[in-house]
């Protein structure tokens, strides 16, 4: 209409998409999303999009899905967004089963046709769902679609002009919408390859502490393990060396492969914190640990370990390997531990306060695009 600025709509899914269960029939089952506040709450802020549920729910009221189990845990995922400040325009659930093949089910557009008039923009929407249903959805309603799915879910030819990112990371949606870069989701995978080792690792640092790393060497796979927890960094890697010669080979690839991992998924480090500390305690010791992406490799050690071995792991390593990771992520690592009659909880506390000191510096600051520097570059 002349002189009405025509309202741009969110369509989004439930199951999938807010929540990570397909059939939420239970509080038990209420699991989000990851990033699904964060990214939603910023939308909500900063742009003039209406979010409007719509959600197929198969076969609600049925004996195999009783109402009562579906009504409670739908109101408390809803009081829930909007208690995180995200409210919806509309909730639209149809509640049918497949093979009645009504067109208020989705890919069907009978639940929402009432924006598909003057009114709205369907031109500048979009349909966030999990599935290729809610691209076809998309389609149907002349807007176009944000698959939230890993890359392995093939898109057929007929839907690419409909899909306008596909991502398995809310921050992802986030970040396109806002045009945004230090939004985005920030990953990284490295294969490492020498007569030595053979190393496959993946990185995420907006994760939640999740993966494991093998390497066939117990007290350093238990190490690597309070990085994963510690950082809250998702980590996942297989390292295969030549332990037969000596363990020193994995550990340093170990090193230099996640350091480069780091390093390639901070990209430019706009927004972050770059600088991070950490003063961990452990019975008799306490690690002091600093850091600073700063794109210049160096290590400041202070360590006195008692034994020579802990375990059979020798402990000469632990300096090697934080010496390594440094080199490979270009960053500052300034490390010290009061002196402990248990080497095993020296080795610990620095490894914990290094994973906490790099989650304080990897964090980004709300609305901030620059690099911390005078230079412009890190």
């Amino acid at each position: 209409m002349p002189g009405t600025e025509r309202k741009k709509v969110l369509f989004i899914d439930r199951d999938g998409v807010i929540v990570k269960e397909q059939q939420v029939d239970s509080y038990e089952k209420i699991e989000y999303i990851p990033h699904v506040f964060e990214a939603l709450r910023e939308i909500s802020k900063k742009t003039d999009y209406l979010l409007v549920m719509v959600s197929n729910q198969d076969g609600v009221g049925t004996a195999s899905f009783p109402f009562e189990e579906f009504s409670g845990p739908a109101e408390r995922i809803f009081s829930t967004l909007q208690g995180e400040g995200i409210v919806f325009d509309n909730i639209n659930i149809d509640l049918s089963m497949p093979e009645e093949n009504l067109m208020t089910r989705k890919p069907g557009t009978a639940m929402i046709d009432s924006y598909r008039s003057e009114f709205y923009d369907m031109s500048s929407s979009f349909m966030i769902g999990d599935r290729l249903t809610d691209m076809m959805l998309a389609r149907n309603m002349g807007c176009r679609g944000f698959l939230l799915a890993p890359s392995s879910l093939e898109v057929p030819s007929d839907l690419e002009s409909v899909v306008a990112l596909q991502s398995d990371s809310w921050l992802d949606i986030a970040s396109y919408l806002l045009n945004d870069s230090t939004l985005s989701h920030r990953r990284a995978e490295i294969e490492r390859r020498t007569k030595e080792t053979e190393i496959a690792l993946s990185v995420d640092l907006d994760g939640t502490g999740e993966g494991h790393i093998t390497t066939a060497i117990g007290f350093f796979d238990h190490m690597l393990d309070q990085i994963v927890r510690h950082s809250r960094f998702d980590i996942t890697g297989c390292v295969k060396g030549d332990l037969n010669v000596d363990m020193h080979h994995s550990v340093e690839d170990t090193a230099l492969a996640l350091g480069e991992a780091v390093l390639k998924a901070l990209g430019d480090k706009r927004g972050i914190e770059r600088y991070g500390f950490e003063v961990l305690p452990m019975d008799d010791t306490a690690a002091t640990v600093a850091i600073d992406f700063s794109g210049r490799p160096e290590l400041l050690w202070d360590v006195e370990f008692t034994m020579e071995y802990i375990g059979q792991f020798p402990s000469e390593l632990v300096v090697h390997f934080f010496r390594s990771f440094a080199s490979s992520a270009k960053c500052n690592l300034y490390m010290s531990a009061t002196k402990a009659g248990n080497s095993h909880h020296t080795a610990e506390a620095l490894f914990k306060a290094f994973a906490r000191a790099m989650r304080k510096a990897v964090r980004r600051i709300p609305g901030d695009c620059r690099v911390a520097s005078t230079k412009g570059v890190l």
